[in-house]
């Protein structure tokens, strides 16, 4: 549930429906107790009209027929009597539960109420009963009109209405939100699929320079920072190939230059050290050559590119084992992933004297796995030799070959291809180096097989 808002389209969604809910159950509050306000105030005005009718119409019968009329007049929530006395004994706080402006209302209407000749309260029946309030209107003759009423308050509204309209609300909001997002979202999913196929191709992917003002800004210096980027790749290369020429040149004077030497041992001494600068300017190109993208992305069995690679070690004489399906395609640089899994299966037999490679699928990743029976790596170390250069003099000397960038190379061809190299212990002692490659087209014939 929570990855759901780790989008934008989630994210959006949840701060519109937040905050536009807070708003809107504010208004609806606000909305509501205007209401009963308004409705209040209806209620007081049409009491103390209605009281005074009744006051005005008792007063006008003979006094053998106002109890009669009195009866008559009264209704619903009303209750009217005339008598002698008044009824009503004065709340402590003078008015009526909901009706705070029944008195000044009522004496508004008839002035003659003033002075004395209105009590508003209860009888001391009631007199525990908030809901019941007593109404004594003095006559002319001292005689008094008295009215009984049940529950004034005003009924309160359907709560139904509020469902529907908070319900439609928040379907609205959460249409707009995806819509929104959505909207947002386009052009930074055309910028992200553009970073990729550059990433792995070294082609400029132009972006539409389009929309508001701030995307065309973005577009503009992405699409600058792609060919800078470029010029940046094609001039290493014409440089790579210059410095390739200009160091083997001096190296083969050097070379021809020694043979003329007398002394055996000098002459074996200068050999030694100009084969290890060889080794090591050959490295240093591989290494920068690396992350080269000038090869093209096809479709290959990997299958069949990993059977190659164990064959030519295996027609050296190492002891190479490979378990693999018959048939599994990728989209990937053949011969960069090619010379990866030489370097990792070569380091393998160097350090552990042989090598167990397996190939396996799942739905996202074709993965191969070199095992060996080597020292292996500590654990603190593993990231470590992914630096250039770097060497585990314990394990691992100039003696062996190599000047410390196989690993380093190699991992750099993976990631170039969207995919990971990780290093972990091997199920028998030794190393185990995992390669993991998206798998983005079809072909797979997962039947397992074994050969040596």
């Amino acid at each position: 549930m929570i990855r759901h808002f780790n989008t934008i389209t989630g994210r959006t969604v949840l701060v519109l429906f937040v905050f536009m809910g807070i708003l809107h159950v504010v208004s609806l509050w606000t909305y509501r107790s205007a209401i009963d306000d308004d409705i209040a105030t209806s209620n007081s005005v049409q009491l103390a009209e209605r009281l005074a009718a009744i006051r005005r119409s008792v007063l006008r019968v003979p006094i053998p027929e106002r109890e009669a009329v009195a009866h008559a007049l009264a209704g619903g929530p009303i209750d009217v009597h005339w008598s002698l006395v008044g009824h009503a004994v004065a709340r402590t706080d003078g008015v009526v539960p909901n009706l705070p402006d029944l008195s000044e209302r009522l004496i508004g209407v008839e002035p003659e109420l003033a002075g004395g000749n209105l009590i508003i309260g209860s009888t001391s029946q009631f007199a525990s009963d908030p809901h019941v309030s007593v109404i004594s209107m003095r006559l002319p003759d001292q005689s008094w009109v008295n009215v009984s009423i049940v529950d004034v308050r005003a009924g309160r509204l359907s709560s139904h209405g509020t469902l529907y309209s908070t319900t439609v609300m928040t379907l609205g909001l959460v249409l707009a939100a995806v819509i929104l997002a959505r909207w947002l979202n386009k052009p930074l999913r055309a910028f992200a699929g553009a970073a990729n196929r550059f990433a792995t191709g070294a082609e400029v992917v132009q972006i539409p320079e389009r929309g508001p003002e701030e995307l065309r800004q973005l577009a503009a210096a992405f699409n600058d920072m792609q060919v800078r980027i470029k010029k940046l790749l094609d001039d290493r290369t014409q440089t790579l190939a210059a410095i390739s020429h200009d160091l083997r040149s001096p190296l083969t004077r050097l070379k021809l230059r020694i043979e003329e030497l007398t002394a055996p041992e000098a002459r074996e001494g200068m050999s030694a050290d100009i084969a290890e600068m060889e080794v090591m300017i050959e490295g240093t190109l591989a290494f920068l050559k690396s992350d080269r993208l000038d090869e093209p992305i096809r479709a290959f069995d990997l299958v069949s590119m990993v059977e190659t690679v164990v064959l030519d070690f295996s027609d050296m004489g190492k002891q190479v084992t490979l378990i693999a399906p018959d048939s599994l395609v990728v989209n990937g640089r053949r011969l960069a992933l090619k010379r990866a899994l030489t370097n990792i299966i070569d380091n393998a037999i160097k350090y552990g004297e042989q090598a167990e490679v397996a190939v396996s699928h799942s739905q996202e990743f074709a993965t191969v796995v070199v095992t060996d029976r080597g020292p292996g790596i500590p654990t603190g170390d593993r990231e470590a030799v992914f630096a250039p250069f770097h060497r585990l003099e314990a394990s691992r000397n100039k003696e062996t070959g190599g000047v410390g960038l196989g690993l380093t190379v190699s991992r750099s061809a993976v990631r170039a291809h969207g995919g990971e190299l990780a290093l972990s212990d091997g199920p028998n002692g030794g190393l185990a180096v995992r390669i993991d490659i998206p798998l983005r087209a079809g072909g797979i014939a997962p039947v397992a097989r074994a050969e040596q």
